[in-house]
This record gives structure tokens, C-alpha cells and sequence, in this order.
């Protein structure tokens, strides 16, 4: 074999194995006993051990330098790129520090889900200290002189930085904060679902909804989680949901949100698994996926029109008049505490939060100990209520104890990239709230397919976007989309 091939066949059964570490998280997460947490942690360890070893093998270096570059195609070039950029990372970390993180973020996990549910942060604090300082080590290592935030960004949103994502943040919010107040004042909030859904029929929906968003059972599954999330790519994509009995709209679109993730990675071309081109290439990008079935899909008028009757279907009279009071239902705009919960108007305000935190904890300008009060205080300043429990304010998100820092803004910027990808798929499918009326999504999961997820990692995140859509990513038509649909629900 030639030097790329050897290459990507040892980069094939890393690969795998990444997946093999995935596939554990995913069980602590979903069916683990809790008495094995503490052996979880160890064998999460061992196999970020392997992993680090592989991904640091000087043979890497040397058939790096052996390839000719000018002799490959675009997907070989890019398999290049992405290994050339991980191996540069993973050969800055020392071995000993990327497994002590894997053993005490696997941890940490379960500590966070216990202190959360007692409301209890000082029971989650001294690991999230160690969890902090470990990660800072991290980004000192891979900073190399550098910006300490910027380097764990890395990971999430390659060839960002933290400088033109608070620029981006800067320029969303007077239009986010001005549509909020306008509609705020008023002082006419559609009334929340009431009533008991019964779990049984909450997940019949869930899976219901999982079809019609073109998720394909025969390589997933779904679960129940704490917090749902989408795990795996290529043939064995799965995702989780969440259940409460007073309020089946947080399954069901918790449910769509993940089946958008699930969605990219299933639809990856499957000449591209087990390789570096064969994954999302940025959380940014994913996320414009999972918030554009979620929300410009899943929230539309013409798709809760058909979900109305699906949920009549199941329930009966559930106390909702028509599709019109459901739509207004799914779409009410309330300053509450929960992000996953969040309207589409504060959903982005819910970032801007976390990413200021936890760019001044790496810093060292935020110590944890102070946490909660600093969340507090800037939760009342952005949405003018003060947060009642450790739940609903700094114990709310699993990320920082599982070491995701340099992910939240991936959220935000997910939301931006939706903008623009749903502003081309209108224009290309003009008839599209035709389909979403019958619960037709194909036309929108197709496009999505075509113009986006089948490449994976072929490109960077920013020129995804840019072949996607045929413009640059821009914040505009996200604002525009958000001003005219909120403007109409609510006669602005």
C-alpha cells in the first residue's frame, strides 16, 4: 500500500474504536446501573488511553509527510486535513492528562445528575473545580501561547474564534432583546398546555415523530436520558428524549431536535464511515440541523397544524380549541429558566449567558465558587427573574461536567447557520408548507440531505454553509425569520 492507504487504514480502526467509546457513553447515559459509575469512569479511561496513543503514533507524522497532496482527490485531501489537525491537537496533550480528563469527566457526570436532582451545588463543586482546572491544562497545552478558550473551541467549531463569535453575539442582540420587549409589553401570553399525557403515549408520539423527520430505526434507537442527546454516526445513530407528564411538547421536540442530529450522520454518504470525512463537521453545523427540524420545521404553522391532530388522535380533547391555539401554544414566548425549554426569541439570550461564563472560568477571571452567584446576577440582568433553585440556573446543563466548554456557543451559531440554510430551502422549495400541513417533511429532509449532510466532513463548517446556500453565513436572515414569524403570531 501507498502511504495514504496505509494511513487511512490505521486511521479506520480509530475510527471504531471512537465509536466503541461513544457507544459506552451513550449506555452510561441510558441503561448503565448507577453502582457502576466509579468502574465506568476506569474503563472510559482505559480506552481514552488507546485512543491518545493512536492518535499521537508517530507513523501518523511520517506518512503525513510521505503523501503527495497534489495526487488526491477533494474527499482524500480533506481526510487529510481533519487527521492532520487532530494528530497536531492530541500530540499537545500529554497521554496522562486526556486520560485523567476522560476518568474524571465520566465521573463527574453522575455527581452533576446527583446534585441537580438534591438542587445542591456545593455537592457538584469540588469536582467541577478539578474538572476546571484539568480543562485549563488543556488549553494551555493546545494554546501554545495562544488564547486558552479559543483552543478548546477548536473542537466544537474549527476555524472560529472566540473574538468573531462574541462579535456575532454583539450584532444578534439589540434585534433579539428589541423583539423581546416589543413582545413582552404586550402582555398577552398564550396559556401553557395543562393536563396529565400519559409516558406511554408521549414516546408512541416520540417515534411517530422520529419517522416523519426520516430517522431510520434499522440503525437507531431511542431512549430515555436526563438530558437527550444523539450519539454515533453512520449505521448505528442513536438518540434519547425525555418524558414530563404535564408537558408532551418537550419529548416530542426534544425528540425532533435530536432526530435532526441523528438525521446529518445517518445520511452521511457511506463511502465516507469509519473516516474522518464521515462525521459532522462541526457542532455549529449540527446544530443547524437539529434546530432547523426542531424549530422552522417542527414549530412551522403548517407542521403543528398536522401534529394538532396527531395529538388529538392519541388523547382526545387535551384542552387545546383548534390548530391555532396550538401553534400559538408551541410558539409562547416566556422568559423561563430552562435553555432546552427556551421560545426561539430567548433561546439565543440562554447562550450568550453560558458562553461569558465559561470563557471567564477558562480564563481564570471566574472561579467556581462563584458561579452561581455570577449566574444569578447576569440571569436577572438578561431576563429580569431571579433564578429560584440550582436547577433552573447554574446545575441546569450537563456540558461543564462532562468538560464541553467551547460547545454553548455552537448552539447560537447552529441557529445562525439554520437561518440561512432555511432561507434556501424556501426559495428552492416554494410549495414546502404544503407538504409540512400533511406531515410531509421529505421535501425539507431531502434538500437537507442533498445540499449538506451527505458530505460530512468534506468542507469547513463556514464553506458547508457557503455551498449549501450559495451565500455567506449571515445573522440577517435568522433575525428576519424571527421578526416576521413572532411579528405575525403576535400582531406586532
Amino acid at each position: 500500500m501507498g502511504a495514504y492507504e496505509e494511513l487511512m487504514a490505521f486511521q479506520r480502526v480509530t475510527e471504531a474504536l471512537a465509536q466503541v467509546s461513544g457507544r459506552l457513553g451513550w449506555d452510561q447515559e441510558t441503561v448503565m446501573p448507577r453502582g457502576a459509575a466509579r468502574q465506568r469512569g476506569e474503563e472510559m479511561a482505559a480506552m481514552e488511553e488507546v485512543l491518545h496513543a493512536r492518535r499521537t503514533d508517530p507513523r501518523i507524522g511520517d506518512w503525513l509527510a510521505a503523501i503527495d497532496e497534489a495526487a488526491l482527490d477533494d474527499t482524500a485531501r480533506a481526510n487529510l486535513r481533519l487527521i492532520r489537525r487532530s494528530w497536531e491537537r492530541a500530540t499537545r496533550v500529554p497521554a496522562a492528562l486526556a486520560t485523567e480528563i476522560a476518568r474524571v469527566t465520566s465521573l463527574a457526570q453522575g455527581i452533576w445528575a446527583e446534585a441537580r436532582r438534591e438542587d445542591d451545588f456545593a455537592r457538584f463543586a469540588p469536582t467541577l473545580e478539578t474538572v476546571v482546572r484539568l480543562k485549563r491544562e488543556e488549553a494551555a497545552a493546545l494554546a501554545d501561547g495562544g488564547d486558552l478558550y479559543d483552543a478548546l473551541l477548536e473542537d466544537y467549531e474549527p476555524e472560529t474564534s472566540a473574538a468573531e463569535i462574541a462579535a456575532l453575539f454583539d450584532a444578534m442582540r439589540p434585534r433579539l432583546v428589541a423583539l423581546r420587549e416589543r413582545i413582552l409589553g404586550l402582555e398577552r401570553t398564550p396559556p401553557a398546555l395543562s393536563g396529565h399525557f400519559d409516558e406511554a403515549g408521549q414516546m408512541q408520539l416520540s417515534r411517530e415523530m422520529a419517522e416523519a423527520f426520516g430517522y431510520d430505526f434499522s440503525r437507531g434507537r431511542i431512549d430515555k436520558a436526563v438530558h437527550p442527546f444523539s450519539s454515533g454516526s453512520g449505521d448505528d445513530v442513536r438518540i434519547t428524549t425525555r418524558t414530563v407528564t404535564h408537558d408532551p411538547f418537550n419529548c416530542i421536540y426534544s425528540t425532533i431536535h435530536e432526530v435532526g442530529h441523528a438525521a446529518y450522520e445517518q445520511n452521511i454518504a457511506p463511502e465516507h464511515h469509519l473516516t474522518p470525512v464521515g462525521r459532522g463537521v462541526s457542532m455549529g453545523v449540527h446544530e443547524s440541523q437539529s434546530r432547523s427540524y426542531e424549530n422552522q420545521l417542527g414549530r412551522s404553522r403548517a407542521f403543528t397544524g398536522w401534529l394538532y391532530g396527531r395529538m388529538r388522535a392519541l388523547w382526545g380533547d387535551f384542552g387545546v380549541a383548534d390548530a391555532d391555539a396550538s401553534y400559538a401554544i408551541v410558539n409562547r414566548v416566556v422568559p423561563g429558566f430552562i435553555r432546552t425549554e427556551a421560545d426561539e426569541v430567548h433561546y439565543n439570550l440562554h447562550i450568550f449567558l453560558r458562553f461569558d461564563l465559561e470563557r471567564a472560568l477558562i480564563a481564570g477571571r471566574l472561579e467556581v465558587a462563584d458561579l452561581p452567584e455570577a449566574w444569578n446576577a447576569r440571569f436577572r440582568e438578561d431576563f429580569g427573574v431571579a433564578v429560584d433553585r440550582p436547577s433552573h440556573g447554574v446545575l441546569q446543563d450537563v456540558h461543564w461536567s462532562v468538560g464541553l466548554f467551547g460547545y454553548f456557543p455552537t448552539y447560537a451559531l447552529g441557529n445562525v447557520y439554520a437561518g440561512c440554510l432555511m432561507a434556501a430551502l424556501r426559495r428552492d422549495v416554494p410549495d414546502l408548507d404544503a407538504h409540512l400541513a400533511r406531515g410531509d417533511t421529505r421535501p425539507a429532509t431531502a434538500w437537507m440531505a442533498e445540499h449538506l449532510q451527505r458530505f460530512g466532513g468534506l468542507r469547513t463548517p463556514r464553506e458547508t454553509i457557503r455551498h449549501a446556500t450559495g451565500a455567506e453565513p449571515s445573522e440577517a436572515p435568522l433575525l428576519d425569520y424571527l421578526e416576521a414569524k413572532f411579528g405575525e403570531l403576535y400582531g406586532l
